[in-house]
């Protein structure tokens, strides 16, 4: 979890919480230890999903209206689809405080692994934009030919750096991921993102959903040292979510994540320049309703159950 920048506050404070220590705010989570627990050695976390929102390393105002629980669930339906194929962190989802319910999770304690690891199983954003200067995508040579919403298969995996606060995540190749973590980390991590992702794709596509592509994070846990899914998992947060229905190969798909709020900060409408120095405007009434909107589609379709 990325800890906020000076010039990025988050939009609410912390919440004091009862039998539970604060220890860092990230761009859109809180994360807790045990009262009196050391943070770096802690087996057990809270973690409190907020409604704030977060796009090209800033923190953006205002929140969207119940995003933490959204994507609470979101993840706690991906974990329960997933278990079989690998271990996750998440410990409790009732046994939190009470005025956090619903959005905050009793976790283990990880150290998490500086990577982050991506799967593409269609080309676009970054990914696009390395194939169109290259001819690949994170190391893996691609076919000519390919346009903006190409279905890759198998799907690839497209490893990141992990930035410090302020700075930018920077893709890597898998064999600079070796080079970092060593051949048998990078291929078990590799072999377990895929594995996450084609079971995600099958399922999402079942609800009429293609899951063009994710960003998983793993760590070691402190309690006995399995290597893990941590964070959020295929959420609108973490994840691209196109409506199958309105998929087409060769063009921007409208998109049920995070990725209008970019669309609309890149937009003339927003007078803002991505790579001015600057922090981006607040979002506009209409921006936010209709982000919630996309966030509850995605979970009711996700999970099968009314928000």
């Amino acid at each position: 979890m990325s800890a906020v920048s000076s010039s990025d506050a988050p939009l609410i404070d912390a919440p004091d919480l009862p039998g539970w220590d604060h220890v860092v705010s990230g761009k859109v989570r809180e994360l807790y230890v045990p009262a009196g627990a050391d943070p770096a050695t802690a087996e057990e976390v809270l973690v409190l999903a907020t409604d704030r929102i977060s796009a090209y390393d800033h923190s953006l105002q205002p929140g969207i209206p119940d995003k933490g629980r959204l994507l609470t669930g979101i993840s706690l339906f991906w974990f329960e689809q997933l278990a079989d194929l690998v271990p996750h962190h998440v410990l409790s989802a009732s046994d939190v405080p009470e005025q956090v319910a619903g959005r905050a999770l009793r976790c283990r304690g990880l150290d998490m692994v500086p990577l982050e690891c991506i799967a593409r199983g269609y080309l676009t954003g970054s990914g696009l934009a390395d194939y169109r200067a290259g001819g690949s995508v994170g190391g893996h040579v691609l076919p000519s030919g390919l346009v903006e919403a190409s279905r890759l298969d198998p799907a690839l995996f497209t490893p990141s750096t992990k930035a410090e606060a302020g700075a930018h995540d920077e893709n890597i190749t898998v064999a600079q991921a070796r080079d970092l973590l060593g051949a048998e980390l990078t291929e078990q991590l590799e072999r377990m993102t895929l594995a996450v992702y084609e079971r995600a794709r099958t399922l999402a596509g079942e609800r009429g959903i293609v899951l063009a592509d994710t960003k998983l994070e793993f760590g070691r846990s402190r309690i006995d040292g399995t290597l893990v899914l941590g964070d959020e998992v295929l959420t609108p947060d973490s994840s691209r979510f196109w409506s199958a229905d309105t998929y087409e190969e060769g063009r921007v798909q409208p998109s049920l994540d995070k990725q209008f709020v970019r669309d609309w900060l890149t937009s003339p409408a927003s007078g803002w320049s991505k790579g001015s120095n600057t922090p981006p405007p607040e979002l506009p009434a209409e921006v936010v309703a209709q982000t919630r909107a996309r966030y509850v589609e995605a979970y009711e379709r996700l999970t099968g159950t009314s928000f």
